[in-house]
């Protein structure tokens, strides 16, 4: 379906929003079927077909329908613009939408967009569906403006596997976060965790003494550790947890783009734990060697930073 006339970032948004429905087919059609054909890619660093097969639909897709943008998926592969991993089609709920005013008129070269096709990998091996995500994250300048989460499992729980309800939430900082249950878009609101505790969101896979450190010191009343950024933040974005710190270089710039585009747009702040925002140019080293740390609420975001040990900051370079 041809998109309307519109700004470069919502025609992006409504294709990524797209894009990524069909990627999350992708994604269960692998698992159903059983075609994992997992590759160990390093130490808990796992690739399936999954992995592949979706990243070549959302490149090929989107390079398809941008030539001229700078795109950047986590996986090494030729594109391979199979016909029937390419999306043509907007998502007309976001074009529907006001482009705000400071990113009305952005041009192709000011954009990068990062691509995670399955954060939580491991997670979807494991059976731990819940945790599974589709990140799109669109930078404009070097800063994460817009973003595409999917959950393929949305509602999924081993006790209720059949309760499955695919969702995309996306958001655009200026214009606020939606949400899509397969019903079209609506403005979503985020819940409020509980203010009588310090739920704290981390890694299930990765820990570290740095790690450990970072979020004891925050005397947390509970540790989520649960696999995904792009999870992790939505576990915010719900009001499951207060914060989510993780004191390590493990992430990537295709984890947390689309996470923290949501994230700010909503209010929220996702930084490294020196509380300085990523970049995300093109030339940028790939990974976040100041590890993440993301609020809900934006307020309450120097707060933790101050938290943080000096030992973790000096672990953990800022990204410069």
């Amino acid at each position: 379906m041809a998109a309307p006339s519109s700004s470069l970032i919502l025609r992006l948004v409504s294709a990524s929003v797209a894009i990524s429905k069909r990627a999350g087919v992708i994604i269960r059609d692998v698992l159903s079927e059983n075609r994992l054909a997992i590759v160990e890619k390093g130490l808990n660093d796992l690739q399936t077909e999954a992995d592949r097969s979706a990243q070549r639909c959302i490149v090929a897709s989107l390079h398809k329908q941008f030539p001229k943008i700078a795109i950047f998926g986590e996986e090494t592969l030729d594109p391979d613009p199979n016909p029937e991993f390419i999306v043509t089609d907007f998502d007309q709920d976001v074009l529907k939408e006001s482009c705000p005013d400071d990113l009305a008129d952005v041009k192709d070269e000011d954009v990068v967009v990062w691509v995670d096709p399955l954060d939580g990998t491991s997670e979807y091996t494991q059976g731990l569906l819940d945790h599974v995500t589709v990140l799109i994250g669109i930078a404009v300048k070097g800063v994460a403006k817009a973003g595409v989460i999917y959950q393929p499992y949305y509602g999924f729980s081993k006790d209720n596997p059949g309760q499955v309800k695919p969702r995309c939430i996306w958001g655009v900082i200026g214009l606020g976060a939606f949400k899509d249950l397969g019903e079209g878009s609506f403005g979503y609101t985020p819940g409020q965790p509980p203010k009588d505790q310090k739920i704290i969101a981390t890694t299930r896979s990765h820990s570290t003494p740095e790690v450990v450190d970072a979020y004891t010191a925050c005397s947390p009343t509970e540790v989520i550790k649960v696999g995904g950024a792009g999870h992790k933040v939505l576990l915010l974005l719900e009001g499951v947890a207060h914060a989510y710190v993780f004191g390590s270089p493990g992430c990537k710039k295709w984890d947390t783009c689309a996470p923290e585009a949501v994230l700010h747009a909503v209010g929220g702040r996702l930084t490294d734990v020196h509380g300085n925002l990523y970049k995300y140019f093109s030339h940028v080293k790939r990974r976040n060697t100041g590890g993440v740390l993301a609020t809900l609420d934006g307020g309450e975001h120097p707060d933790y930073v101050k938290l943080i040990p000096d030992s973790v900051k000096a672990a953990l370079p800022t990204d410069g």
